[in-house]
């Protein structure tokens, strides 16, 4: 008996002794595992397709170019609006048939999980503005729960929207310069820091990609810029 009550006992602290042994491994993992650092990207760092020829030389400095458009409530909403904040832009139109309906849920979801970081603004262009009024944005507001105080549509001129998206969020190969078929039609999230920096693109179509973009965020939130 004696034998075995001493078995039991090494046993139990055999048990305890690989517990404490997993949370000092796990604890020395988390401590020495790199914190992950955000990239700025430069138009030097995107596919040249996707990014203006004026610029694909870029290699630093690139931030976003001031703009001035109209929201779904016909209030003018300007860069100088996302000033010192962290947000996510994507350009659609409202009547597309295909991923913008997806690319917008996709947003809410993301709306909805950011209530905890009130400080991260969303910024949808519409590529189709002859189209897309604020009358007509406010609808699509309404039906797709956009909160108004977190998240901007907008409409405005067609050249400066196609410009921004080529020349500063370096998401499309479309010049918008003209033609049937010259609308932007791209699936990219793209995350802006506070400094009007690109700092990562995301498929707006994917669940996953999602989840990546609500972690960078998260890292953002958090960063002290080492750039």
């Amino acid at each position: 008996m004696g034998f075995l009550a001493f078995f039991k006992q090494f046993k139990t602290f055999g048990f305890v002794l690989g517990c404490l042994s997993i949370v000092i491994v796990a604890l020395f993992y988390f401590a020495l595992k790199p914190k992950k650092i955000l990239p700025v990207y430069q138009p030097a760092m995107v596919a040249p397709e996707l990014v203006d020829e004026s610029i694909q030389y870029v290699k630093k400095h690139h931030t976003i170019a001031p703009f001035s458009m109209l929201n779904q409530n016909g209030e003018t909403v300007t860069d100088l609006d996302y000033k010192d904040r962290i947000y996510v832009a994507d350009f659609f139109f409202t009547t597309c048939p295909s991923i913008c309906p997806i690319m917008t849920k996709n947003m809410y979801a993301l709306q909805q999980r950011l209530s905890e970081f009130p400080q991260v603004k969303l910024l949808s262009f519409s590529v189709t503005p002859e189209i897309d009024s604020v009358a007509q944005l406010k609808r699509y507001a309404l039906a797709n729960k956009v909160d108004d105080t977190r998240w901007n549509l907008v409409t405005g001129n067609k050249k400066e929207i196609y410009q921004l998206a080529r020349t500063s969020y370096l998401v499309v190969q479309e010049n918008g310069d003209g033609g049937p078929h010259d609308m932007i039609h791209t699936e990219n999230f793209v995350l802006v820091d506070t400094q009007k920096r690109i700092r990562g693109f995301y498929d707006g179509t994917q669940p996953a990609a999602m989840d990546d973009l609500f972690e960078d965020i998260a890292i953002l939130v958090t960063e002290k810029s080492p750039y």
